[in-house]
């Protein structure tokens, strides 16, 4: 591991121990080529099982960044090292069913770029690499307004849990939950769903100059839409990551 990355690693190391510390102390414990397709964990039962897991999670996945290339592919290793904390966090708590998927969408990027990046951590692979729009009134090429409240048309950073799938005015879609309060928990009273959308499309990009935009919703491509929500659902773990100093400040999940 180069120089750089093992600053990462060591950095991550300590946000690891310290997110340890206070969780014990609070209770005395990614068309034709658009897109790349190639259980619940028991939270463990001892102080030194805990930090021992931790710590080979982090430094397995920061390994993982490197072998699958995805700063060559463009996920930014602030988003990624962002979403491990966010996950690390979640997991510990045993709020994730299905812990093996961890879904980026790294909003630092244009919409132009292929900026969903779904990794399974078990398989070590990339399983999807795709468009994502983002929200209206977030922006045109790039997302740099967001809004947790009714009809703002803005797409909302930080961590979501997959729900259950339903078919509505998009179609096939996913439901999801914000975990994080006054920045996205009001995702399900906004209707913040995943969902195929033809205005997800290079054809689009080609006309336009960039990607068409959602009412905030996370929509992917319409051919790519149902194997990504199939293989995310029930209970994974998805990340927004917005570059804007209030999530920065407000999140408890990066801090």
């Amino acid at each position: 591991m180069n120089y750089r990355y093992s600053g990462i690693f060591f950095a991550l190391f300590a946000t690891a121990i310290l997110s340890f510390a206070g969780i014990r102390s609070a209770s005395g414990a990614r068309e034709s080529n658009p897109g790349y397709m190639i259980n619940k964990n028991s939270i463990p039962a001892t102080d030194s099982n805990i930090t021992e897991s931790a710590t080979a999670e982090i430094s397995s996945s920061m390994m993982m960044y490197e072998s699958l290339g995805l700063a060559e592919i463009g996920l930014g290793i602030e988003a990624f090292e962002l979403a491990l904390k966010g996950y690390e966090k979640l997991k510990m708590a045993g709020k994730l069913e299905r812990d093996q998927l961890l879904t980026i969408a790294d909003f630092s990027q244009p919409s132009t770029q292929k900026r969903l990046y779904i990794i399974d951590f078990n398989k070590q692979q990339l399983l999807f690499n795709t468009y994502v729009a983002h929200g209206r009134n977030s922006g045109k090429e790039q997302a740099v307004h967001y809004s947790n409240t009714m009809s703002s048309y803005k797409s909302s950073p930080g961590f979501y849990l997959t729900e259950e799938t339903y078919y509505g005015s998009n179609g096939y879609s996913l439901r999801l939950e914000g975990l994080e309060k006054g920045i996205n928990d009001n995702a399900d009273k906004r209707a913040i769903v995943m969902h195929g959308a033809d205005y997800v499309s290079e054809r689009l990009i080609r006309s336009q100059g960039f990607l068409g935009r959602s009412q905030g919703c996370p929509a992917v491509p319409v051919k790519l839409a149902r194997p990504i929500i199939n293989t995310i659902k029930d209970g994974s773990l998805l990340f927004i990551y917005a570059p804007v100093n209030f999530y920065a400040q407000r999140s408890t999940l990066i801090n």
